[in-house]
């Protein structure tokens, strides 16, 4: 499946096996700063054939609207040789409830530039234009200031705190629910 999406100075490509040399730089060249706020990783994680399978596998959910995982370049990376971010639209749902999970991150050299807002406002018009979801949720730990300030500027309103939430780093965290609705929908 082929699907992208641009802002000002991002392209966004749902994944492909093809982009896993690309992917797996990222991770690598990212992996200390990710460390804090994500899950911990096996070893295998920063491997080219565990990319390669698990953007194969993030491919069919997308053809079949189950996620949407897309890597981020700079515009100006023509040929598309570094990746500078990951978006992924997960646990989606459908029927009366229409609500997904959002998950990003960007290189740490490029922190404070917008290019997370440009890249989530691309995402949440796909997500509620093309794909017809009423809600979306990204869980983040409150300590995370950069996070919430990037989705609140997005209009995701705090919809309240779980105490140790998910399990990031090996330590359970708490996590701020932020919430945003498809307005056109109500």
């Amino acid at each position: 499946m082929k699907i992208r999406l641009l802002s000002k100075d991002l392209k966004l490509q749902i994944v492909h096996a093809k982009f896993a040399d690309r992917v797996l730089d990222y991770y690598i060249r990212n992996r200390e700063n990710l460390k804090t706020w994500e899950p911990a990783r096996q070893d295998n994680f920063y491997t080219l054939s565990f990319h390669k399978t698990a953007l194969k596998e993030g491919n069919q959910k997308a053809v079949v609207g189950k996620e949407y995982r897309f890597i981020i370049f700079e515009k100006k990376d023509v040929p598309g040789k570094k990746v500078i971010g990951v978006l992924s639209f997960s646990g989606i749902i459908k029927g009366p409830f229409l609500s997904c999970f959002a998950g990003y991150s960007i290189d740490s050299s490029l922190q404070n530039r917008g290019y997370m807002t440009q890249a989530l406002e691309a995402g949440i018009d796909f997500i509620f234009n093309t794909i017809g979801l009423h809600r979306i949720e990204a869980n983040i730990m409150p300590r995370n200031s950069a996070s919430v300030k990037v989705v609140s500027k997005l209009g995701f309103k705090n919809e309240g705190i779980s105490p140790k939430y998910l399990k990031i780093n090996g330590e359970w965290e708490d996590h701020v629910h932020m919430v945003l609705r498809n307005r056109e929908q109500e």
